[in-house]
């Protein structure tokens, strides 16, 4: 004989409590049918008459392709120099990412001031104050820097020719700003070079007016072969140490004290100031036809100065030479891909994502709604419950302490 079951034949196993679940949920859904396919409909034709009152809306699409950072003749040269001239202008000079630096432009105050004065968008968006307008132009454009290096610009408008025009404006805008601004690194090469070349040639003038004045007082004294060879070597390790000067100055703008490239740099410009030393200190007295005056002295350093401005100014004015090349082959690296034209077709609103959206919403709302109201009417049967929700009414109401 088999032994009876301990458990009684009422009692429902685990398979029947969840098709009973699944089966009270059903029956809530059928019960409160009305209210869920109801209430989405309703707020769907809702939904759409709204959306047929929105004005239609155009975007105006240019894309345009930033300048790429390649060597240039005069970048090749400066590598000539023992890595000098070349590091200070990769650290000066050098441009991480063009895009960012075009995307920061487009979005200047400049060219949305120039913008909004050329069209008239105060007027057209009726605002008082500029700063409003142009938070309004900014709302309504959109700049996106591509994986590709194409920079795209879009601008929305009721008007789609005023949207095409809008966005082929930040486009003029831009270029104008280029032409302004030395953001390209051949022009701001050449600004560095243009700055330095101006030093230069004010150091040059005193020292010719300095020998000049030496001649018409009495004549410099003759520096025979040797102070010549002397003069000329110091001259040109001044020059090197004033480049590496300029070098280290630049390093310390993005490297520590502890970079291995800024010690290196630290140590060649101290190797060179010691062997200027020494060739300023070896055999002046030998070098020139001396006089009781010591004429022969101040000769040999008013031609060392001489030299050196002289050297100076020639190697800067060939590097101002071929960056003001390079700036021009580079005068129009904004290139324009895809010119803005009249859209034939509006980008938004899009009335039927808007009723799609409205109605799945509110049939969330319905059924959470339905199941709300079959929880309370539960509770209110059982007597149990209901004195314990009318207890917790009573404290929540706003009369009660």
């Amino acid at each position: 004989m088999t032994e009876p079951s301990n458990l009684p034949d009422s009692q429902p196993t685990a398979a029947d409590d969840d098709e009973i679940s699944l089966l009270d949920l059903l029956i809530v859904l059928a019960k409160y049918k009305k209210l869920i396919l109801g209430l989405p409909f309703v707020v769907a034709v809702l939904a759409a008459g709204y959306s047929l009152t929105l004005a239609n809306i155009y975007t105006g699409v240019t894309k345009i392709m930033p300048p790429q950072q390649n060597q240039s003749a005069a970048a090749a040269l400066l590598g000539q120099l023992g890595g000098a001239l070349g590091g200070l202008t990769g650290a000066a000079t050098g441009i991480k990412n063009p895009n960012d630096l075009y995307v920061g432009m487009l979005q200047s105050r400049t060219v949305a001031d120039n913008i909004i004065q050329r069209f008239d968008l105060n007027a057209h968006y009726e605002e008082e104050y500029q700063s409003r307008t142009r938070k309004r132009l900014d709302k309504l454009t959109t700049i996106i820097s591509g994986k590709d290096g194409i920079i795209s610009i879009e601008v929305d408008d009721k008007d789609p020719r005023r949207a095409a025009d809008l966005a082929n404006a930040y486009v003029d805008e831009l270029l104008k700003l280029t032409q302004v601004l030395a953001v390209t690194e051949a022009s701001q090469r050449r600004l560095f070079f243009e700055k330095q070349l101006a030093q230069a040639k004010i150091s040059l003038d005193k020292a010719q007016v300095a020998a000049r004045q030496a001649l018409q007082q009495g004549g410099l004294a003759k520096v025979d072969d040797q102070g010549r060879a002397m003069l000329e070597a110091t001259a040109r390790l001044r020059a090197q140490i004033a480049v590496k000067e300029v070098q280290i100055g630049a390093m310390r703008t993005f490297a520590a004290n502890r970079n291995p490239d800024l010690r290196f740099a630290q140590q060649e410009l101290e190797s060179m100031k010691h062997e200027l030393a020494k060739i300023e200190g070896a055999g002046v007295a030998k070098s020139t036809t001396l006089d009781p005056s010591g004429q022969g002295f101040e000769s040999l350093s008013l031609l060392r100065d001489l030299k050196y401005n002289e050297a100076i100014f020639e190697l800067l004015s060939q590097q101002y030479g071929l960056a003001k090349i390079d700036e021009a082959r580079d005068s129009t690296v904004v290139q324009v891909m895809d010119k803005a034209v009249e859209p034939d077709r509006k980008s938004k609103p899009k009335r039927a994502l808007i009723v799609l959206l409205s109605a799945l919403a509110a049939g969330l709302v319905a059924v959470i709604w339905a199941f709300a109201r079959e929880a309370i009417a539960k509770t209110d049967a059982d007597s149990r419950q209901a004195e314990r929700l009318s207890r917790l009414r009573s404290y929540l109401s706003i009369g009660r302490r």
